[in-house]
C-alpha cells in the first residue's frame, strides 16, 4: 500500500502515541505495593483492561477520569486490600502523569507536513490536553469519548467521526486509522471498510496488555513496531533525504 494515498491519519493516542501501560503502571503502585502477592505487569495491565472496558460499555457515558476512578476501586476489590476516596480520585487525574512514547512526538511533526492529523481517543478532553502537551503538535480535528457520549469500541465513535471528517472534506476512502488496540480501533475500522496501520507497540511482549484480547484478530493493511518506522516507511516512499 502507498501511505500517500491518504489524506488524513486518525489516531488512536493511549497505546499509541502515549504509553498508557507504564502510565497505569507507575500509578496504581500505591495500590499494587499493599497486595500481597506479586502481581506482574501484564496481570496488573489485563485486570485493568477488563476493568476499564466493563465500565465503559455499562456506563458509556462517564467521562473517562471519573471512569478511572471507579476502575481503582474495583481493582482494590479484586486484589483485597483498602482504599480510600482520596486515592481512587487521584487516579483518576493521573493520565497527566502518563508519558508519550519517546519516538511520538518527532514523528508527529514531520507526519503534519504530509497529512490531517486527527485524534479519536476514549478519554476526557481535560485530560486530552495534558497528554497534547507532549505531543507537541496542532491535529487538525479531535473526538474524544466525552465529545461522543461512548467509548470504542463502539460503532457511534466511529460514526460521529466519519461523519465530522466529511463536512471537513474528508472521505472515508482518504483515511488510514492509525492505532495500537486491535480491540478498540482495528476491529472497528475492518467493520466501517477504513484502511488501518497497526502500531504494533507490543511487538516484543506477549498478550494485549492493557486492551481486551478481541478475539478473532482483526486485519490491517499496514504494520509498523513504532511511530519511527511509519515515518522511515513515508519518507522512503516520497524519496525523503
Amino acid at each position: 500500500m502507498q501511505l500517500g494515498c491518504y489524506k488524513a491519519l486518525t489516531f488512536d493516542v493511549y497505546g499509541t502515541l502515549i504509553d498508557w501501560e507504564t502510565g497505569m503502571v507507575n500509578s496504581l503502585k500505591p495500590l499494587t505495593d499493599k497486595v500481597s502477592t506479586h502481581l506482574t505487569r501484564n496481570a496488573i495491565l489485563e485486570a485493568h483492561a477488563y476493568h476499564e472496558a466493563s465500565t465503559q460499555r455499562q456506563t458509556p457515558g462517564k467521562i473517562y477520569s471519573q471512569l478511572l476512578t471507579v476502575v481503582y476501586k474495583r481493582l482494590a476489590e479484586e486484589w483485597d486490600v483498602p482504599t480510600s476516596l482520596e486515592e481512587c480520585l487521584t487516579y483518576g487525574r493521573s493520565v497527566e502523569h502518563w508519558p508519550a512514547f519517546p519516538d511520538s512526538a518527532e514523528a508527529l511533526a514531520y507526519l503534519k507536513g504530509h497529512f490531517k492529523l486527527v485524534v479519536l481517543s476514549n478519554v476526557d478532553n481535560a485530560s486530552f490536553a495534558h497528554s497534547n502537551k507532549k505531543l507537541g503538535v496542532q491535529f487538525d480535528a479531535v473526538y474524544t469519548a466525552e465529545d461522543i457520549g461512548s467509548y470504542k469500541p463502539s460503532p457511534h465513535n466511529f460514526e460521529y467521526m466519519l461523519e465530522n471528517l466529511a463536512r471537513l472534506g474528508i472521505a472515508k476512502e482518504e483515511i488510514l486509522h492509525t492505532a495500537e488496540s486491535m480491540f478498540h480501533d482495528h476491529g472497528p475500522a475492518n467493520e466501517f471498510g477504513l484502511a488501518n496501520c497497526w502500531i504494533y507497540r507490543r511487538h516484543n511482549q506477549e498478550g494485549f496488555g492493557a486492551t481486551m484480547n478481541p478475539g478473532d484478530m482483526p486485519s490491517y493493511d499496514v504494520v509498523f513496531n513504532s511511530m519511527t518506522e511509519l515515518v522511515a516507511a513515508h519518507k522512503a516512499e516520497v524519496g525523503f533525504g
